[in-house]
């Protein structure tokens, strides 16, 4: 037996969590984005097509549509896009960051350094080239547009999210690769009005970091100890692309 196909068999043994949103040509897209963008498996090429029997689609979709990556370039002009990164940067130790209970009591809340700092009493500390996922549960909003972008009578967006504070700390206290989220956005709703600005989002991209937004089922996942891998197309110059995420968990 192969040491890898070895390893693979162990693996298998594991919990596998799908951690995206399945996507249609109803699924929600930032309001920014024009009408139209969207327009999934259209047929080009039919069956009964005398030249070969088969059937072909096209996808049309922007970067920033449903579970996605972002890369630098998103929102740092002249920073890497999607070519910058390769298979190794696509694996990583998985660390689920539960703030449930306080979003709850509070919809505006923003994961505090003190929170990260409870999750590593228990856990440890962050190890280096982790993504810190952060488990709100908003991912159960999905499909509603309305849902998740918390729309109240008066117009306003109302979601919890990261703060400045807490994305400092897993870059620069500690070496985290990625951070991920439930919500559209990186920033807390309280968090972008204030700073009139996605500035946790800009923070992130500018250090050169990349996140997974929308992400689901974390709830499925162990705190600590699983591994996330994120697939997305092999397209150059994205600044964002869909990506199929999951865990590999206990």
């Amino acid at each position: 037996m192969y040491k890898l196909w070895e390893e693979l068999e162990n693996l298998k043994k594991y919990k596998w969590v799908e951690l995206s949103h399945s996507l249609n040509n109803d699924s929600p897209y930032w309001a920014g984005i024009p009408e139209g963008s969207v327009e999934l498996s259209k047929t080009v090429f039919d069956w009964g097509n005398p030249m070969l029997e088969c059937l072909i689609q096209t996808f049309k979709f922007p970067g920033q549509f449903g579970t996605h990556i972002d890369f630098p370039g998103h929102f740092i002009k002249n920073a890497p896009l999607s070519e910058s990164y390769g298979v190794k940067d696509a694996v990583f130790p998985l660390c689920v960051i539960d703030i449930t209970d306080k979003v709850k009591e509070d919809v505006h809340y923003s994961v505090q350094p003190e929170d990260i700092m409870a999750w590593e009493e228990q856990y440890g500390p962050i190890p280096d080239g982790a993504f810190v996922a952060l488990r709100t549960d908003w991912s159960k909003n999905w499909p509603d547009m309305d849902k998740l972008s918390g729309i109240a009578e008066d117009g306003s967006e109302n979601f919890p999210g990261w703060s400045l504070p807490a994305l400092k700390y897993i870059y620069e206290t500690r070496n985290a690769a990625a951070n991920g989220h439930e919500t559209l956005d990186t920033d807390a709703s309280k968090e972008a009005a204030a700073a009139e600005d996605l500035a946790c989002e800009r923070y992130v991209l500018d250090r050169g970091k990349l996140q997974v937004e929308v992400l689901t089922n974390l709830d499925q996942v162990t705190p600590a100890g699983a591994i996330l891998v994120a697939l997305w197309p092999r397209f150059e110059g994205a600044t964002g692309l869909p990506v199929r995420c999951f865990a590999i968990t206990e």
